[in-house]
């Protein structure tokens, strides 16, 4: 036996990687061990090396698409993501470190049509063929309703944990959780513990029948009776949080003495783009951007099962580096088949790219808006939720034009509500505005709802993003004629399951509120049929003052770019 290897036998042992074995089994740790070594998981100095992928907000994406980019003040496209894609990167990740651990955090089953027409069961065996480790339930895993969560989830291989979704036993008395709170990697001798967070503030931003049946409490309430568990009874040797809470609600926890013992929080549901952490008083915050356009990659080093240092980095799964994954693209043509005519069916076109990046206007909710607009052409004005949902769009095919295909429009529009209509006066309008600019502009972080500023027309709306709560509004028109506080006007928006009858879009007391004949999708595709191809250039309704019109992010003051 050579010294070197003699030395390497006695290394490995004091890391805990060698019991009793005969010679034969011992040869065989040490080749292994070595094998790491050479790919730089266990250095001569004793450290190791261990990884944590993430994704989140795939939205059921299986397919490569167009992606915004900031770059020089201006938007470029590359196609990006894919389920096959991402199963080529994951391969030559674990590769580079078997020492992985892979996970999800959230917005798995709604976000396609595939996922629509099959109520999320096309993505089950997709997502297992990934070999996830972990899952967190994010706020759109409810879009069939509690029952069918729990079957969806189930049938995932991997564990799943939330430690703030409890069972609702009525009355407002909460049962138990619905999954683990925390799990723990073992890993060469290390213990990792994850500890999971979905956005609490579910029952207000969705349909509230979605999450019929749930009750939700704040990380606060328990995250550090769980970090206490993970770090002084499992004596784990790092803590993870991963959540799917919003970037500002993120940054908000990591600043809480609860969060004390806690190194990183794993983030999602807003689809922020966190190239390097974001350090705060007690934990570092990532988050990887959505449609599965970028992984999370963390590398942890341990001496002495101590944390000795973390890398983090924001790897873009190009689609052109990162080529298709033959099994999985074949697993995936396999669930999409039966439905292939409907989701590639052109039902019109656009000529300018289609994109939903900008918190303040941006194509894609132009062009809703000019089809309920052009549906409904009597009334004062129409709403459109303000959310990241739907990828880009901005690759011409034949004709010069960009296809909006009806696959398209359900990414878009993932549910296809009743558009619903009434009345509500100015006074009530402002209110309104008001209170939807600080759920996006909020000083506390507390208050922000993970949206951005929701989309109108027939009104235009002058704003200052940072100016005091209550007194963002400098200027509304409806028309061309100031708005009158007391003067009544007719709004349309969709229809959320379970909302208050008269409720819309968030604004209570409308009055003769009433559902219309159309959807949203039998509306675009209508609309779409006789106008195409569109131009849906934003109008400048919405004109912030104190920042600039192409704002990607409501998270200020840190050390935050979108891009």
């Amino acid at each position: 036996m050579s010294n070197n290897r003699r030395k390497f036998i006695q290394q490995i042992g004091a890391l805990g990687g060698v019991g009793l074995v005969s010679a034969t089994g011992m040869n065989e740790v040490v080749d292994a061990a070595e094998d790491q070594v050479d790919a730089g998981l266990i250095q001569a100095n004793g450290t190791i090396t261990l990884t944590i992928l993430q994704t989140t907000d795939v939205h059921c994406q299986v397919h490569p698409h167009d992606e915004l980019f900031w770059e020089n003040g201006k938007a470029v496209f590359r196609k990006t993501g894919g389920y096959a894609h991402l199963a080529t990167y994951l391969a030559k990740e674990k590769k580079k470190n078997p020492n992985s651990f892979l996970i999800d955090t959230g917005d798995m089953f709604q976000g396609s049509e595939l996922s629509v027409k099959t109520l999320g069961k096309a993505m089950v065996p997709i997502l297992n063929a990934l070999n996830y480790d972990l899952y967190l339930p994010g706020n759109w895993e409810v879009i069939y309703y509690k029952k069918a969560m729990q079957t969806l989830l189930g049938a995932l291989h991997a564990p799943k944990v939330c430690a703030n979704m409890y069972h609702d036993l009525g009355e407002g008395k909460k049962g138990e959780l619905i999954f683990p709170p925390y799990h723990i990697w073992h890993s060469n001798g290390i213990k990792i513990g994850f500890i999971g967070y979905t956005d609490p503030l579910v029952p207000l931003r969705q349909s509230p029948n979605y999450s019929k049946g749930i009750i939700y409490t704040k990380p606060e309430e328990n995250l550090a009776h769980y970090v206490d568990v993970l770090r002084n009874q499992e004596q784990c040797a790092a803590v993870m949080v991963i959540a799917h809470l919003g970037l500002s609600q993120q940054l908000h926890l990591a600043n809480q003495p609860e969060c004390n013992g806690v190194d990183y929080i794993l983030g999602g549901d807003t689809h922020e783009r966190v190239r390097k952490p974001i350090v705060c008083k007690y934990a570092k915050v990532v988050e990887p951007g959505a449609f599965g356009s970028f992984f999370g990659k963390l590398q942890l080093r341990f001496k002495d099962g101590k944390l000795i240092d973390d890398q983090y980095s924001l790897d873009e799964v190009d689609a052109s580096v990162y080529k298709a994954d033959k099994q999985m693209s074949s697993l995936i043509n396999q669930y999409e088949q039966p439905f292939a005519n409907q989701i590639y069916k052109v039902a019109g076109y656009s000529t300018i790219p289609l994109y939903r990046y900008f918190v303040v206007e941006n194509p894609i909710d132009t062009l809703i808006l000019n089809a309920l607009k052009w549906k409904l052409p009597e009334t004062d004005i129409v709403l459109s939720n303000g959310f990241r949902f739907c990828p880009p769009r901005t690759t011409p095919d034949s004709t010069g034009n960009i296809p909006i295909t009806e696959g398209f429009i359900f990414d878009m529009l993932p549910v296809d509500s009743t558009v619903r209509t009434g009345a509500v006066t100015g006074k009530q309008i402002l209110d309104w505005l008001e209170k939807e600019l600080n759920n996006v502009f909020a000083k506390d972080a507390v208050e922000r709802f993970g949206g951005w500023v929701i989309k109108f027309k027939g009104m235009t709306v002058k704003f200052e993003a940072f100016a005091e709560k209550g007194k963002r509004v400098k200027e509304v028109k409806v028309g061309n004629s100031l708005l009158d506080i007391n003067k009544t006007y007719s709004i349309c928006a969709c229809e959320r399951d379970g909302d208050p009858a008269d409720m819309l879009c968030r604004m209570r007391n409308v009055q003769n509120p009433k559902n219309t004949p159309y959807t949203l999708h039998g509306t675009m595709l209508e609309y779409l049929n006789k106008n195409s191809p569109v131009t849906p250039t934003p109008e400048k309704n919405a004109i912030i003052l104190d920042a600039p019109n192409t704002l990607l992010s409501q998270v200020t003051g840190v050390d935050y770019e979108f891009r």
